[in-house]
């Protein structure tokens, strides 16, 4: 689950970690409120979406009075935000963030997040922070410190020190990034955070370091144990569809390919994407029914993915064991009785009850099935399928 910035900073704020003063808006009027209250000459108009890049989208401006302020507010909010994280589709922009401006000395990256080969977490550094830091790591990433944590013992003392050295901080600026790196990281496992990031953050005027952004997300099965983390929640930054996914405990995620996939088991799964990506097509979404599956859970799961329309075929691929395969096929039938097929659909199952299931898909008479006997030939197919029409 991802948070919004203005959320982030609450969080870690609550750990000790220097941030600016700010208020979050979701009107002009609002927004002009909040700059009265801070103490500034110089305010900061953010738009608040899941996604970064918002500055180079002009979802970041710089206000010198209440007037810009307001004017700013109007242009940000409403605004479709274009990032390189949100695709040509773009973000809606509900909400913003005024807060306190600084003058800024020096930029620096900082973040935490799982080494999944390490099963570690790993802290990443950089003296050179900022819009650029995607194009620092892809050409000189010998710039990017990185300092891998044994969860056991957690981040010392003289490790943070160590990467305060090398970013170059003066003996002053030492004691506050350990300061800093040690309450960011304890709001990281406290939390169950995925990731952390701050960028940039800013050593600004009087010698001061603050977290000028801040980005987290979060383990969704750890969300239990942090319920103000999950009430920070903003369903209107998610796909629909993921959300209604959901609500039938089936595991959706939506991707930008053409061929649709129905699986039950995460491995499965992602062995049929790869598949079709190897037999030259793109995969639509993710998508695993889960082991107890049941006909509606299936059908709504053939809803959701022919709902979107980029979707040219739709390629089934079940191996029955604790699913039954004759369950799968009459959630297929009952899909194409609640909801308008046009599209393919390549069915292959195997295992328990496969000989069932393949009576059931026969005598339904469903026109737009074609039967696979095995994976290879059911990614072939869907393919074929896709690059004909």
């Amino acid at each position: 689950m991802n948070i919004h910035e203005y959320q982030a900073k609450q969080i870690l704020k609550e750990y000790g970690v220097p941030v600016l003063d700010g208020y979050v808006a979701s009107t002009t009027q609002e927004a002009v409120e909040a700059a009265k209250k801070l103490k500034s000459s110089v305010f900061v108009v953010k738009a608040q979406i899941h996604a970064g890049g918002r500055g180079k989208g002009g979802g970041v401006k710089i206000a010198k009075n209440f007037d810009e302020v307001y004017k700013y507010a109007k242009e940000i909010l409403g605004m479709n935000l274009v990032t390189h994280q949100t695709g040509t589709k773009g973000k809606h922009v509900n909400l913003i963030y005024i807060e306190s401006g600084a003058k800024i000395i020096k930029e620096f990256y900082f973040g935490i997040t799982l080494d999944r080969f390490l099963e570690k977490p790993v802290i990443m550094a950089s003296a050179e922070g900022g819009v650029e830091i995607e194009k620092l790591a892809e050409e000189t990433p010998e710039k990017i410190f990185k300092l891998v944590i044994d969860p056991l013992f957690g981040l010392q003392e003289f490790q943070a020190r160590n990467l305060a050295y090398k970013l170059g901080f003066n003996n002053n600026q030492v004691k506050q990034f350990v300061k800093f790196a040690l309450a960011v990281y304890e709001a990281y496992m406290q939390k169950d955070a995925n990731l952390v990031e701050i960028n940039p953050l800013a050593l600004i005027e009087d010698d001061k370091l603050i977290a000028l952004d801040a980005k987290m997300s979060f383990d969704d099965n750890a969300l239990y144990r942090n319920l103000d983390v999950a009430k920070m929640r903003d369903l209107s930054e998610e796909d629909s569809a993921e959300i209604e996914a959901a609500k039938y405990s089936l595991n959706y995620i939506k991707l930008s390919g053409n061929v649709g996939c129905m699986v039950n088991g995460a491995g499965l799964a992602m062995a049929t994407m790869d598949i079709i990506k190897h037999k030259g097509g793109e995969p639509a979404n993710f998508l695993d029914v889960g082991g107890g599956a049941s006909p509606e859970t299936v059908a709504k799961g053939m809803q959701i993915i022919l709902e979107d329309k980029n979707v040219k075929a739709l390629f089934i691929n079940i191996f029955g064991g604790i699913v039954r395969c004759d369950r799968i096929a009459n959630g297929i039938i009952e899909a194409t009785q609640n909801i308008n097929i046009d599209v393919p659909v390549i069915v292959r199952l195997d295992g328990t009850n496969a000989e069932e299931a393949a009576e059931l898909l026969k005598k339904s008479g469903i026109k737009q099935l074609i039967s696979a006997q095995d994976l290879n030939e059911g990614a072939e197919k869907a393919v074929e399928i896709v690059k004909k029409s």
